[in-house]
């Protein structure tokens, strides 16, 4: 039998949570954090395959600071993160970074919520390395 990948969830909203484990679980294996703390200490428990990333959790920032914990980390720093985020609908702030940019955000892709189903899959599979 074929490994699955893992997809770490870090978001406090336990709704949306739950809603993207259902669209996730028939493809991968899903672990779930629910603030940054528990999520850097979920990643380097279960070495996930991707991290799917909020960014206002119980600070509006802990998201960025999250990210960039990770990339330090030589553990982790090779885990493609997707920030998914509803920063622009919560606080009207055209937030457009560089993804990628070690700088600025040091994530693989950036996308606001709420997203498609298949636009989620379609980018956790570019992440995977396995886009069509």
């Amino acid at each position: 039998m074929e490994k699955r990948a893992k997809v770490l969830i870090i978001d406090d909203d336990l709704d949306f949570v739950e809603s993207v484990k259902v669209v996730l679980e028939s493809r991968y294996e899903v672990a779930m954090a629910s603030d940054g703390r528990e999520g850097l200490r979920v990643a380097r428990e279960e070495k996930p395959d991707v991290i799917i990333l909020d960014v206002m959790m119980n600070r509006r920032d802990e998201g960025f600071e999250v990210s960039r914990k990770l990339k330090r980390d030589p553990e982790s720093k090779h885990i493609p993160i997707l920030m998914l985020t509803a920063l622009q609908k919560r606080t009207g702030f055209d937030f457009q970074p560089v993804a990628g940019s070690d700088v600025w955000l040091p994530v693989e892709d950036y996308v606001d919520k709420p997203v498609p189903p298949s636009e989620l899959l379609a980018r956790i599979e570019k992440l995977l390395g396995n886009a069509a």
